[in-house]
């Protein structure tokens, strides 16, 4: 089996996958800084539901937040969920992401209110952890199943 092969099929590294989270948790906050610096300019981003705008936006909306408390709220469970999907390895983590993008954002964009804007990563961090909970339901695994219980415990508060 090449070396290629094992890396796929055991996944990414805990280390690469820290590193990795940790920059896109960095420029999170980068774009906040600058969102702040122009005086929330970057907002205009978000979605817009409705719109021929806000529809694309669906694809920037999830780089930007409402404030720091916003993006401190998203912070800690970007990471630590972003971590543990891409542990399965950088496909998986692209298509779990591609479709929590994707469906949070449309959702956002057919049923939030008329001119408003939708800003933030927790369409991301409610996609993580639902693959992560389908993910040991067909897996069947222990481990995967006692993961999902233990990040349901403590993320899964948040959905209410």
């Amino acid at each position: 089996m090449s070396t290629l092969q094992t890396h796929r099929r055991r996944g990414t590294g805990a280390g690469e996958a820290f590193v990795a989270m940790l920059a896109m948790l960095a420029l999170l906050w980068v774009l906040e800084a600058l969102d702040q610096a122009s005086g929330n300019r970057l907002d205009g981003y978000g979605i817009q539901p409705r719109t021929d705008d806000g529809l694309w936006h669906v694809f920037t909306a999830p780089l930007l937040h409402g404030g720091w408390a916003h993006l401190v709220g998203n912070s800690l469970p970007f990471l630590v969920l972003g971590f543990l999907v891409l542990l399965t390895g950088w496909a998986a983590w692209a298509g779990a992401t591609l479709a929590s993008v994707v469906g949070s954002g449309a959702l956002v964009w057919t049923l939030a209110p008329p001119h408003s804007i939708t800003l933030g990563a927790s369409g991301v961090v409610f996609g993580w952890l639902t693959y992560l909970i389908v993910r040991a339901f067909f897996s069947r695994s222990a481990g995967q199943i006692a993961l999902a219980v233990a990040v349901f415990l403590l993320y899964g508060s948040i959905l209410w």
